[in-house]
């Protein structure tokens, strides 16, 4: 019988992993890490934006 998949952040066994690309590295979630880490991804992405809009960045990042 083969083992379970285990997610790298909470140390679960899951059904299923999904491949998802943080910081340039590539890692294997199970669902519910994948949905955290895309949410903090784009939370992270509209705050950068507007702390730039404060500071009237104009520039590319």
């Amino acid at each position: 019988m083969a083992s379970m998949p285990t997610c790298k952040k909470c140390g679960e066994d899951a059904d299923e992993l999904v491949t998802l690309k943080v910081a340039k590295k590539t890692v294997k979630l199970c669902e519910a890490c994948a949905d955290l880490v895309r949410e903090e991804g784009e939370i992270a992405e509209m705050s950068e934006a507007v702390v730039q809009q404060m500071m009237g960045f104009t520039g590319r990042r």
